[in-house]
């Protein structure tokens, strides 16, 4: 959660960025105390040599870990992971949510990637919001509502990849959400705090007791819920989006005055689609093309790259100004273009150019902050502004896992905002998501509202691999917009500062906002946040380990004797196993 009050580091840092000497103190000033750049490790690196998973709650990592020893694949995994991740984690994702997948194939070397993301209803014209009084999309209730694509997307990666029953893999799932599992401090918190916006069925379930939540170490139950998930594990896509389940969230999203109807649920399907690369660091990244925010991740990569990161030091005021407005110059270009690239054209070639991003590179001033920033071409319709974006929001999960025949799958899926549209669905069980509001109605911006389209997206699992095209690591984070900006600081720490997967997920990191709002985890040095300070950024000081900076989660292949090593973000209820 967010501090409301200055921390000692803080104070010290403000006043020397007023040219106020700092306080002295019978004992160590706040400078003499912060003598590293980033805390001890949290958490050991959790090792294995045949196979390994991590996922946003420890029932699902255990789920998914019993499916590789009985002889599953990682596909096989991440399906069983992401059925207990829709009944635990509600509030972040879950059947009615989307999802989207990198897959690395251990025989071939092959990489491919599934877009499981909804479309708009057939209704879902600009003309349609202002029927109903509306000059902006709204970010929840059933105008927010687009076509849920996981379930879709499970299936199908299931169909080309999976080698248990599918029934088999969602079981775990249907007990969890039939019998109950135990609600945790986090859980309880997460609803406390985001449930804000949930209808009365869902209220009813999620903030029980006049508005409190389930008492922790208390059991959570949804057989409503189970029986969705019985359904969908015997009749697949068929029940979720032409049977009984798809039939019952489209009357209720249409009674609630939403755009989707029966024959948008059964229009339905993902998309296998070639993922983007660029390199960076040695490596090759393969990220998800649009309509996620993919391209904004390598393009960062791209720039960073014409730096001297490893000069400037880790976490340094250089160091951390450079990246932070270098996120800027990448964010506007994505604002402007990225959408469906179905209906739109997005120019990703030049969007990707590495001569393009060189220059683009040279326009951060060393000295100061930008408060806004155009984009590199086009007109400004730059619609996304995420300066008003929920700090501490769980809208998301990440799991990965890696299998015994070096199959690889990086996964990400979501509601987007907490509890999503805030829509309980109260027959079937299903939260509805909010992907929706991320449309505009702007006039000529290609992510102009309009029906079949999917919404731009900021999901962005990621996967790194060798030169020899050899598979190097996955790596992935929830946040929101803050995505792109973990990941590079993860993967900086891990390949130009030599640290551990788990001391590199757990390195105390920055997450810029818009215009010049930036926060930061106070393990920073406050040398460093002085700097910032001094560069024009208004600094917000996060203490101790919260969502504000994602809950990352990576898996890295050692390549000379195949140790597979797991790391997950303590920041959340991220666990690794491994064996």
């Amino acid at each position: 959660m967010r501090s409301t009050r200055p921390t000692p580091f803080l104070a010290t840092a403000l006043l020397l960025a007023a040219g106020c000497a700092a306080p002295e103190t019978a004992e160590q000033t706040t400078d003499e105390v912060r003598t590293t750049t980033y805390a001890p490790q949290n958490r050991p690196d959790v090792r294995g040599t045949v196979g390994a998973v991590s996922a946003g709650h420890p029932l699902a990592a255990q789920a998914g870990l019993a499916v590789l020893r009985d002889g599953g694949n990682a596909t096989d995994a991440i399906i069983a992971m992401a059925g207990v991740l829709a009944v635990t984690r509600p509030h972040m994702n879950g059947v009615g949510g989307d999802a989207f997948g990198i897959f690395y194939d251990g025989e071939t070397g092959e990489v491919s990637a599934l877009n499981a993301s909804g479309r708009s209803g057939a209704l879902a014209t600009p003309d349609f919001f202002a029927a109903a009084g509306l000059d902006d999309v709204p970010q929840s209730g059933a105008l927010s509502v687009s076509v849920p694509g996981a379930v879709a997307g499970w299936v199908d990666a299931h169909e080309r990849f999976g080698s248990r029953p599918f029934a088999e893999l969602l079981a775990p799932a249907v007990r969890f959400a039939r019998d109950g599992f135990p609600v945790s401090t986090r859980l309880a918190l997460d609803f406390e705090a985001q449930g804000g916006n949930l209808n009365e069925h869902g209220r009813a379930l999620y903030l029980p007791d006049d508005g409190a939540p389930p008492e922790v170490g208390t059991l959570l139950r949804n057989p409503e819920l189970a029986t969705s998930l019985e359904a969908i594990a015997r009749g697949g896509k068929a029940a979720f989006y032409t049977g009984d389940v798809g039939r019952r969230l489209a009357a209720f999203v249409e009674a609630e005055g939403g755009h989707l109807r029966a024959a948008d649920f059964a229009a339905h399907s993902s998309t296998w689609v070639e993922p983007l690369r660029a390199g960076y660091l040695g490596h090759t990244f393969v990220a998800m093309p649009p309509n996620t925010q993919g391209p904004a991740q390598l393009a960062l990569m791209e720039m960073a790259g014409t730096y001297d990161l490893t000069a400037m030091g880790h976490n340094s005021a250089e160091y951390l100004h450079t990246l932070i407005e270098l996120k800027k110059l990448a964010f506007a270009d994505r604002d402007r273009w990225v959408a469906d690239p179905a209906k739109v054209d997005v120019p990703i070639a030049r969007l990707l150019d590495p001569e393009y991003l060189r220059e683009r590179a040279t326009l951060v001033d060393p000295e100061r902050a930008a408060d806004a920033v155009a984009p590199g071409f086009g007109d400004d319709h730059s619609a996304t502004d995420d300066d008003e974006a929920p700090d501490d929001a769980g809208d998301t999960v990440y799991l990965t896992a890696v299998d015994r025949w070096g199959n690889a799958v990086s996964w990400i899926q979501s509601n987007f905002a907490g509890f999503g549209s805030g829509l309980l669905e109260p027959e079937t069980g299903i939260l509805l998501h909010n992907r929706g509001a991320l449309y505009t109605l702007e006039a000529g911006h290609p992510n102009r509202v309009a029906p079949g389209k999917r919404p731009y997206h900021t999901l962005s699992p990621l996967m790194a691999l060798h030169d020899d095209g050899g598979f190097a690591f996955t790596l992935g984070t929830p946040g929101g917009d803050s995505q792109p900006q973990s990941l590079l600081q993860i993967t900086n720490n891990l390949l130009l500062f030599d640290m551990t997967p788990q001391e590199a997920i757990e390195a105390p990191r920055f997450r810029s906002y818009g215009g010049l709002r930036v926060a930061l985890e106070n393990r920073v040095a406050s040398h460093a946040a002085r700097g910032l300070l001094e560069r024009g950024h208004d600094l917000e000081l996060i203490e101790g380990w919260t969502a504000t900076f994602g809950g990352a989660h990576m898996i890295v292949r050692d390549a000379e004797n195949g140790v597979l090593t797991v790391a997950s973000d303590p920041r959340r209820e991220a666990y690794g196993l491994a064996y």
